[in-house]
């Protein structure tokens, strides 16, 4: 982190903080947050849920949060003085009455100038509702900044995200409403951005003359958990591709900004996701595989298949897993295919990128029935975070044939003990007022119309599910996809 924010005191209104969320990311980032002076004594929280807490009660239960994962908990009674409970009916008009003397007394007694962050961590389906709610009784007349925060998903097409951003509008201005896809959050995402454009060595390379494909993947070991219910309405599809997948292809792809300027990063952001090729039925099919998890042994445990969790329809055609080709449209990367893959009940948890580079044009050290190995870039998110460069170099022999060699840059030990969390890094970057690390609506507009062709031709043909192994590295359909064009997953490089 950078610049220390002591001079911005600002009411932080948590909606659903008795919930996972709050309990697990948002109130342990708070808290180092003010650990580490980057908040100070000019805050508030407020926690609002509809069950009967006390303020003790409630500043208790979010004690144990913090000390569960945060390892150092120094000042952790001086920030819980900070922390307030306000039961409150989200559809109930009176509890915003409350609210809004419960505000307007915590902004006196702090000193907070009128400076108030809304955080949804609710059910999108009172994503709208609150933001209305918020405007009619006042909380949003304030003499200082008002910012809202909105947890994914943002809609579940392009119809229902227009109408929702077109509610949302009525209360917040666009540069007020912070869309967060924690994936953005991640400091090796973030690197992304300095190593493309803080190293000489990168970006003249970084178009279609030198790179031959990029390939993106997400894998997770787990299943849907207790999110059934919820998973059966996404699938990977619209859980992950159309908004962590696609981001991470946005900043692999964009054009270099002409300033780190929130406006200028997103709006590079936008041209590439608005350059996608847009995929007709017959491309669905050639371009997209999708997967859906058997039951199979993971670290010798045996594991149901995905159609008997809970809360999921015996039948279900849902996708616990996608991979496709994605082309993008413009000068840059005419040609150059970016594969994608994300699903659940995996080999292993990795979140990973990999840019293969072209062949030299003539191979001087082997017969020419033989290859020299790839050039790889390869970013490793999760969960070794670092960076390596796959290189040919001369065998240590007689002879000149070659061998591949690997430079690597990791985080040490203490380089992660000091990394912070995903959401801190959002949290901290809302409270400055950089929307840099945020979804602008033109990109999840872009994302939507993309992600629409894929479901609407899916939900025309029933799918052959199961048809890979919990376990694996999804279906046989998701190599070849990559095969078909010369090339392969690039598996277990570090």
């Amino acid at each position: 982190m950078s610049t220390k924010i002591r001079n911005i005191p600002c009411l932080i209104t948590i909606f659903g903080a008795t919930g996972d969320l709050s309990h697990r990311k948002l109130f342990p980032s708070l808290f180092h947050l003010f650990q580490q002076d980057n908040l100070n004594d000019h805050i508030a929280i407020i926690g609002i849920g509809r069950r009967a807490y006390s303020n003790e009660e409630f500043r208790a239960q979010v004690k144990k949060s913090i000390q569960t994962h945060v390892n150092n908990t120094k000042h952790i009674d001086k920030f819980m003085e900070h922390v307030f409970y306000h039961m409150h009916d989200v559809s109930d008009a009176k509890s915003y009455e409350q609210l809004l003397t419960f505000s307007n007394q915590l902004d006196q007694q702090f000193g907070l100038e009128g400076n108030r962050l809304f955080y949804l961590a609710m059910a999108p389906k009172f994503f709208g509702v609150i933001s209305d709610y918020l405007k009619d009784f006042g909380l949003t007349d304030t003499s200082g900044f008002k910012r809202l925060v909105i947890e994914k998903p943002f809609g579940s097409d392009l119809a229902s995200a227009e109408e929702l951003n077109n509610q949302i509008r009525q209360s917040f201005k666009e540069e007020e409403i912070y869309r967060i896809d924690h994936y953005l959050g991640k400091d090796m995402v973030q690197n992304i951005e300095v190593l493309r454009f803080a190293n000489a060595m990168f970006e003249p390379l970084w178009n279609n003359k030198y790179i031959s494909n990029i390939q993106v993947t997400s894998s997770e070991i787990l299943g849907v958990e207790d999110r059934g219910g919820y998973y059966e309405t996404a699938g990977a599809l619209k859980d992950m591709v159309q908004n962590h997948m696609l981001q991470m292809v946005a900043l692999l792809a964009m054009e270099p900004p002409i300033s780190l300027n929130s406006e200028d990063i997103r709006a590079e952001k936008v041209k590439v996701l608005k350059s996608l090729r847009r995929l007709e039925p017959e491309e669905v099919r050639h371009n997209f595989v999708r997967g859906q998890y058997d039951e199979g042994t993971i670290d010798g445990v045996p594991v149901p298949k995905y159609r008997d969790e809970d809360r999921v329809d015996p039948n279900s055609d849902t996708p616990t897993l996608v991979a496709g080709k994605l082309l993008i449209d413009n000068f840059r990367w005419a040609g150059v295919p970016f594969y994608i893959r994300t699903g659940k009940r995996m080999k292993s948890k990795t979140i990973q990128v990999v840019v293969e580079f072209k062949e030299v044009p003539l191979n001087l050290y082997y017969k020419t029935d033989k290859k020299l190995d790839s050039n790889l870039l390869i970013i490793n998110i999760q969960p070794n975070e670092g960076v390596s460069l796959h290189l040919n170099a001369k065998k240590n022999v007689q002879g000149i044939e070659t061998e591949p060699v690997q430079l690597s840059f990791s985080m040490s030990a203490q380089d992660k003990m000091n990394t912070v969390d995903a959401y801190e890094n959002l949290l901290y970057d809302c409270l400055k007022g950089d929307a840099t690390n945020f979804t602008h609506w033109e990109e999840l507009k872009s994302t939507w119309k993309f992600v629409d062709a894929i479901h609407e031709e899916w939900s025309q043909t029933p799918a052959d599910f199961p048809n890979y192994e919990a376990g694996t590295n999804g279906p046989l359909e998701s190599e070849l996809l990559l095969s078909r064009d010369g090339f392969h997953w690039w598996e277990d490089v570090q």
